[in-house]
């Protein structure tokens, strides 16, 4: 596995594997790698010819009070786990690289709408980093296709609608959520739950197949979003959201959509976790 952090390194092998015809797929991540980022390089093998991965912990994306400084940096484990499984690039610019002109100075990209709701609304400015940082990897890179795990499901709406609405040549694709025996979906931010915060923290997934299960039985979706409210607030979270959106677009339900998402963002301990189930009405 080649590492770089260049520009021009990844350019220069990503521009010789298109001249022969062959196909790139790209992983962009923050690291402290875990069983879901490796499903994605996985998924990718199977769709491309090629693998990049990125490890990039992004400024942009955190505000002043959220954990920049103590995000965990597992580089050396990192490496070897994406050496494990076949990565043909990995790609770790710094800060310096990404932003030469510092973030005051750099040009920035908004999803509108659905990047100021849900965890847009709990997080101001969060989705501009993401959209910013996102579309900046795929200039560099300019892969055939790139995967994103879809625990992030609203991360994952803002990148298709980014590619759609600024014609990137790039198939996005979403990743079914990889989760750990108990049904918590995996995350590097996993690690910051006690061992007692782990026992309870598969509540979030339970509480939110509590909500299809009810609206699939006829309860209206406010009634049902209040019991597992509830639910989460005795398991020791505090909720910062749950709601039933389409699936297709993250609007708000009308009586004619079919394709439902159950949404769901709460804190446990120092840890937010984030959880998503999707299903037909």
């Amino acid at each position: 596995m080649i590492t770089t952090s260049a520009i021009s390194t990844i350019r220069e092998h990503v521009k010789t594997w298109h001249s022969k015809g062959e196909t790139v797929a790209f992983v962009p991540t923050m690291g402290n790698l875990h069983q879901g980022h490796i499903t994605l390089v996985n998924e990718a093998k199977k769709r491309a010819d090629h693998v990049v991965v990125s490890i990039f912990v992004n400024p942009m994306q955190f505000s002043a009070n959220e954990d920049l400084d103590g995000y965990p940096r597992t580089l050396a484990q990192d490496t070897d786990k994406l050496i494990l499984a076949g990565t043909e690039i990995l790609f770790t610019p710094t800060p310096a690289i990404i932003y030469p002109r510092g973030l005051a100075q750099q040009t920035f990209i908004e999803v509108p709408e659905i990047g100021d709701e849900l965890c847009g609304a709990s997080r101001p400015g969060h989705f501009r980093g993401v959209a910013t940082i996102v579309a900046k990897l795929f200039n560099i890179v300019q892969p055939d296709i790139a995967l994103f795990g879809r625990k992030d499901f609203q991360q994952l709406m803002i990148i298709k609608t980014m590619v759609e609405d600024l014609s990137m040549p790039i198939d996005v694709i979403g990743v079914e959520t990889i989760r750990e025996q108990s049904g918590l979906a995996m995350s590097s931010r996993n690690g910051y739950l006690t061992t007692e915060e782990k026992h309870s923290a598969a509540t979030l997934k339970q509480s939110l197949d509590s909500i299809v299960s009810a609206i699939k039985n006829g309860e209206e979706a406010q009634q049902a979003i209040t019991k597992a409210e509830k639910r989460l607030i005795s398991a020791g979270f505090t909720p910062d959201y749950l709601e039933v959106r389409n699936a297709n677009t993250l609007r708000q339900v009308t009586a004619t959509d079919s394709e439902l998402v159950v949404i769901g963002a709460a804190y446990l301990g120092k840890a937010r976790l984030i959880d998503n189930v999707s299903f037909s009405k």
